[in-house]
């Protein structure tokens, strides 16, 4: 057997899948990949799968589920196989029960050549011949050799005949239709993972385009590596499909195109319809963009409203910020742990540098942390920027953010920048130049105007007012004392407790590092106590639901107790996506009880007046949490509010469920 050979065995296949609900589907498909050597740890594993369950439904319709992840606990990239008579429920958008079940498992540093043995199954899943052989297969053997590619389907059943007329090569050519419309399309999918949507979506789209009588080429940005579409290929074709779940990368080089933009499950589910709104597009606008070869560009997602595009710009610049405040701010906080907070005034360590002195690696701590924390605001202004016009938009977008470093307008200065840097470059790849110019435009033309213009609006026009404003933001955090401290701990704790990693926990923890970077030295510092009460609130509903799962069992499925047992390390190492498998299960009763409980962390961090300079790490920082004691109260009294919150909650369901079972009992027959 080869390397590339063995994605699944026979003893991976169960013909005879018979489980409850989805929950033990999983565990059963787990305990086969565990006991054939392919996962180490079956608890880690599920909470991972579980993790990307939690992200959006692995229910692909059809009678199809592909619940799938990447982690750490996986040997070698592997599938398990369940067949069920009944089905599972996967949430597919048909409602209908995946009768096909397989469980893609693959290592957190899979190798490029074992993920393209993963994308060509993903790829085989959206052929019906394929799906209708598993159907009849006799055996597990027989599933394992169709799967590994080692036996072709026999017999094309009817039903599939006429589902799809023809199907695509592997090597992701089109083919060629019995009717030539003459549209020409490109197309670019990508998803989370990278592992199966992406290269499903791929292979829908060139189904639909061939039923359609047009030609179209896709550019699958996944796990397996990306094959680039050839500018040529790209300036020929008269539309463009974005099926996506993450950002598509270097979109400047659709620029001009008459696009769709949508989720890259919308492919997989309805690619026919995308087809046919991709050559309305080119219907109404013409095919003269044809002949233009795209500088730059990136185009909304077709109704989306305008303050969702604007979340998604925003949290695009966090994202990639976030890196640079936990490496500057921890750094910075060890430094002062080692050095007292005197080390901020130490000279430079260049030339003064000694081997053997503690002051000496403070002194480089903080000033490396210093640096990183320098980067902050150009890196958050120049993402959003590129988020809004891709990459010709970063230097105008980074240049506004070091300006307005520079004025003293922090990062409220930086979201300007950015923004302003994105919409102007968005407007300019848009002039209709002449042809002479266009090939200086993206490196030349379009940098030199949009960081003249940004620099002016910084300097200039916005950046004092906005720099008056964080100084009064300062003031205000540093004077924070009595009932205002405890209310916005209270208000910043039900952020980071909604949505447990989404737009508003992002922007609690945004404002919180934000202001960390305005707190110079002085101990108690109104910013670093804000800091210390998200983090603590941050931490609260993992644990609240860790907990839970020990006091009440009952309550809970056997799942959610496995998930509780990881719950305990992520809460407390402030990764709030801990809690997000249990909200996922039964929001109306787990995402209450974490507000409660994250509002009670966060006003008693305020009150107890605990700080914090790191801006991450949890417990594991400890040491550098002013009021250790106070802070480790409030963390307690958050995680037993939140618990006794779901506890009760979930409590009053099971009677009234036991009330309403008693009532149909005792309904008189023909009532």
């Amino acid at each position: 057997m080869s390397d590339t050979s063995g994605l699944i065995t026979p003893a991976l296949v169960d013909l005879h899948l018979a489980p409850a609900d989805k929950s033990e589907a999983l565990r059963s498909l787990a305990q086969r990949l565990v006991a054939e050597g392919r996962v180490t740890d079956l608890d880690g594993f599920l909470a991972d799968v579980a993790a990307r369950e939690a992200q959006a439904p692995t229910g692909m319709g059809d009678g199809i589920g592909i619940p799938h992840c990447r982690s750490p606990h996986v040997t070698r990239p592997s599938l398990a196989f369940g067949r069920s008579t009944r089905g599972v429920d996967f949430d597919a958008p048909d409602g209908r029960p995946a009768d096909l079940i397989f469980m893609i498992a693959a290592p957190a540093g899979a190798d490029d050549t074992h993920l393209q043995i993963l994308a060509a199954l993903a790829r085989r899943l959206m052929d019906p011949a394929f799906t209708g052989a598993l159907r009849d297969a006799g055996s597990p053997g027989a599933v394992a050799a169709l799967i590994n590619g080692e036996e072709a389907p026999a017999v094309v059943p009817a039903t599939a005949a006429a589902a799809a007329p023809a199907a695509v090569p592997e090597t992701g050519a089109v083919p060629d239709p019995g009717v030539d419309s003459g549209l020409r399309l490109v197309a670019v999918t990508s998803c989370p993972t990278g592992i199966a949507h992406t290269y499903m979506a791929a292979k829908a789209l060139e189904l639909a385009a061939a039923r359609a009588g047009a030609r179209i080429q896709v550019e699958t940005q996944g796990s397996a590596g990306t094959t680039v579409l050839a500018p040529e290929v790209i300036a020929a074709a008269d539309a463009v499909i974005f099926a996506h779940d993450v950002e598509v990368r270097d979109r400047a080089r659709f620029a001009g195109k008459p696009t769709v933009d949508v989720g890259v499950k919308a492919a997989v589910n309805r690619a026919d319809d995308l087809i046919a709104q991709a050559a309305g597009l080119v219907a109404e606008t013409g095919s003269g963009a044809r002949a233009v070869a795209p500088v730059a560009a990136a185009s909304a997602s077709a109704g989306e409203h305008w303050a969702q595009r604007l979340r998604k710009y925003l949290m695009t610049g966090v994202s990639y910020m976030i890196p640079f405040v936990a490496a500057g701010g921890l750094l910075i906080a060890l430094a002062f742990a080692i050095g007292g907070y005197q080390i901020a005034s130490a000279p430079s360590v260049l030339g003064h540098f000694d081997w053997t002195s503690s002051h000496s690696w403070a002194a480089m701590l903080f000033q490396t942390g210093k640096t990183s924390f320098g980067f902050l605001v150009p890196i958050l202004s120049g993402y959003i920027a590129w988020a809004i016009a891709d990459r010709a938009a970063l230097a105008a977008g980074i240049a506004g953010g070091a300006v307005s470093v520079a004025v003293g307008a922090g990062f409220l200065g930086g979201i300007v920048s950015g923004l302003a840097a994105g919409f102007l470059v968005l407007w300019m790849i848009r002039w209709n130049v002449p042809r002479a110019i266009r090939g200086i435009m993206p490196v030349v033309v379009i940098p030199l105007l949009s960081v003249a213009a940004v620099g002016f609006l910084m300097f200039v026009v916005v950046g004092s007012p906005i720099a008056s404003a964080m100084n009064g933001l300062t003031d205000w955090l540093n004077g924070l004392s009595g009932s205002n401290a405890v209310l916005l701990g209270l208000l910043l704790g039900a952020m980071m407790a909604f949505d447990m990693g989404g737009p508003l926990n992002k922007v609690a923890y945004t404002f919180a590092a934000g202001a960390l970077t305005a707190a110079g030295t002085t101990p108690d510092a109104g910013s670093l106590k804000v800091m210390a009460a998200v983090m603590a609130a941050g931490m609260t509903p993992p644990l609240g639901m860790a907990l839970a799962t020990v006091v009440r069992r009952g309550l809970f499925t056997s799942e959610e107790r496995e998930n509780g047992k990881a719950a305990w390390v992520l809460g407390a190492s402030f990764i709030t996506e801990g809690a997000i498998p249990f909200a996922a299960a039964d929001p109306l009763r787990v995402i209450p009880a974490n507000i409660v409980g994250s509002m009670t962390a966060g006003g008693l961090v305020m009150a107890f007046g605990s700080t914090l300079r790191a801006p991450h790490g949890g417990i594991w920082v400890l040491p550098l949490i002013g009021s250790p004691f106070l802070y480790l109260t409030a963390v307690a009294a958050g995680t037993v509010v939140t618990t006794a919150v779901v506890v009760l909650l979930k409590g009053l369901r099971k009677p009234a469920a036991q009330a309403a079972s008693n009532l149909a009992q005792r309904e008189p027959v023909g009532a």
